[in-house]
Order: structure tokens, then sequence, then C-alpha cells
């Protein structure tokens, strides 16, 4: 019986794709992720990846998507949206079932970063399922705070959130294959997240 091994990413093949959701390239990335939303939590999790407007991950509402491509095939991605006026909110963190552990979510997260701090935010918020544990130990690996007691029981937390303050690092570096982000006008503060469940 033969082993799987996993290659790290090869950074010469890699591309940020900085996007929109209606991207052909974003489908395979929204498709994977409701599958596998659904088989964890044994509901139709579709409905729940649409629920907030497209344009609330673009730059004109302080949003970002973006695509980590792999010579033109999409890998990895995830997206943020405006939680408050210094505050993003992480969504979508996905890798391709046959590229995880690579490494991959973790650039994904730090290209999301990045991009957060260059239009001006400070702090980073987000949730993750209770049935999601590689999501959990990506975001404890990268430095997020659990907002929640670690100890407890996660199915009886729900949403587990976490939070990360932006280091003067990510204020004042950019990844050399970036474009500068331009500053937008930022929009009515976004509803905050409700006490329903958040995939």
């Amino acid at each position: 019986m033969t082993s799987l091994t996993r290659r790290p990413p090869d950074t010469d093949r890699l591309t940020v794709l900085r996007t929109e959701v209606s991207d052909p390239l974003v489908r395979p990335l929204l498709h994977e992720l409701g599958e596998e939303y659904s088989t964890r939590y044994g509901k139709d999790a579709h409905a729940e990846l649409a629920r907030y407007p497209d344009e609330e991950f673009t730059l004109p509402y302080a949003g970002l998507l973006l695509l980590l491509l792999e010579d033109g095939d999409p890998v990895a991605g995830g997206a943020f949206r405006r939680y408050d006026a210094t505050t993003a909110e992480l969504k979508r963190i996905w890798t391709h079932s046959a590229h995880r552990r690579r490494g991959l979510a973790v650039r994904v997260v730090a290209e999301l970063e990045q991009a957060a701090a260059e239009l001006g935010y400070r702090r980073v918020y987000l949730t993750t399922g209770p049935r999601q544990p590689e999501a959990r130990g990506l975001y404890l690996t990268t430095g997020y705070r659990p907002l929640f007691d670690t100890a407890a029981d996660p199915e009886s937390i729900g949403p587990l959130p976490f939070e990360k303050h932006l280091s003067e690092t990510h204020l004042s570096e950019k990844h050399p294959s970036e474009k500068h982000l331009t500053a937008v006008a930022v929009p009515p503060a976004a509803t905050a997240p409700t006490g329903k469940a958040e995939l």
C-alpha cells in the first residue's frame, strides 16, 4: 500500500487572483464548500453560502474575494467583508480537496489579512463551525485569539468566534506580487452576524 505524500506549495506556480463571486473560477470553490458543509452539518448549505450579497465581497463595499491559482486552476481561496469600520470578517476560506495539507490555507489567510490592512482595517474577525476542527486549528496556528472557552464542547457553543489584531507588519508591508488596493467609499455598517449558525 502506497502512502500519499502531500507536496508543499510551489510558489513559482501559484498566482493570487483578486476577483468577484461571479467569476467562473470561483464556482468550484463555492460548490465544494457547499458540499462539504452539507456533509458535515446534515443540511443543504448552498442557501447559507448565498446569504451575503455578492457585492459585499467587492472593493466598492470594502470587501474582497481572492483565489490561489496553480497553473491557472483554482486550488484555494477565501474572502472578507466589512464587519465594522475597523474590522474585516473572513468568510469562505477553502482549499480544494485534492490540494489539502500543503499550507495553502495559511497563504490564503495571510493574503486576506494583507489586503484587509491595505484597505485600512485594523482587526479581523471570523467564525467557524463546531464540526470543522481543521479550520479551528488553522486559525489557532495563524495567531487568532478564540473568543470562546476552548475547553468546552464545540457543539455546545455553536459558531466559534475568533479575532486577530493586524500588526504593524501587516500595515507596512505588501506582498511583492500584489497591486496596492485603492481607497474605497465605505457603505453604511454591515449588519452584524445573527445568532444562527454561520459556516
